[in-house]
């Protein structure tokens, strides 16, 4: 069953199935497909804290954004995909707030700015 996370314009969909704690992304490692520490343990962030990570291997296709949105995408879809397979986990991830999306997204540019907020420079004289 594939499960959906999202985070930015980055979109995961997650599969996991009972195996030894591998972590498939885009048909690589895990480790090859995030090169940065910090977005590794991102996304095994879910696992760790419902202690599953060495019984369950996770198999994810992610498109869409940069690097670390779609980091933020495969955790929310891994902890999302969880409490498909344990109910019981549900109260852990919700609490460590793994199954909010984060909403932020980039801000649109305004006509007669410079950018979402910059405005063009204004001379008084």
């Amino acid at each position: 069953m594939l499960i959906t996370g999202k985070r930015k314009e980055a979109v995961a969909k997650v599969n996991l199935k009972p195996g030894t704690g591998k972590i498939t992304v885009n048909g690589r490692p895990m480790e090859a497909y995030f090169p940065r520490l910090s977005l590794q343990t991102l996304v095994r962030e879910p696992l760790i804290a419902t202690q599953t990570a060495e019984r369950l291997d996770c198999v994810a296709r992610v498109s869409g954004g940069g690097i670390a949105g779609q980091a933020g995408a495969l955790r929310h879809g891994v902890a999302k995909a969880l409490c498909v397979v344990d109910e019981a986990l549900r109260p852990t991830l919700r609490k460590s707030g793994f199954l909010t999306r984060d909403s932020r997204v980039r801000e649109r540019k305004k006509y007669g700015q410079k950018g979402a907020r910059k405005r063009f420079q204004w001379t008084k004289r």
